[in-house]
């Protein structure tokens, strides 16, 4: 598949609300493993949303503890908050604190078009809420306090 370049804050892709996929097609499908290549190109990079790589479409992959991937993912529930430390390959060379839900419920759609349910706690909630962020034109440094400039 294809390695993109992550689209960097100032883009107006990354502000903008994210269209939903109405239908599983060979070009979704193609959209998700170009996210999961672009994702494992970064090295560091723990998720990735499409608006990301410039596609202002509703899909996330996340690979944190295993590999996850989401199509119109939404968060029907969370409970708790907590403040860690992000970051976020769009916007290099920073990080700040962010409060977050500690726990959430999410659901979307597999490559299959299948319902997924997913129930996530402390930092894999945390990469979920940022992703969905990206899907809403929602960028971290938008949350954050304490905001750093980091070589």
């Amino acid at each position: 598949m294809a390695i993109y370049q992550i689209v960097e804050i100032g883009d107006d892709v990354l502000r903008q609300k994210a269209i939903k996929i109405r239908e599983i097609t060979p070009q979704v499908i193609k959209l998700l493993d170009n996210l999961r290549d672009t994702l494992k190109d970064s090295e560091v990079g723990v998720g990735l949303a499409a608006p990301q790589i410039g596609i202002s479409k509703c899909a996330i992959v996340v690979d944190f503890e295993q590999y996850y991937e989401l199509l119109n993912p939404e968060i029907v529930a969370s409970e708790g908050t907590e403040v860690d430390s992000e970051g976020c390959l769009s916007v290099p060379g920073v990080v700040g604190d962010v409060e977050r839900a500690f726990q959430v419920t999410v659901v979307g759609l597999n490559r299959g078009g299948e319902k997924v349910v997913i129930e996530a706690k402390g930092l894999l909630a945390r990469i979920f809420q940022h992703e969905i962020d990206h899907l809403n034109g929602i960028l971290f440094v938008d949350r954050a306090k304490n905001i750093e400039v980091v070589e």
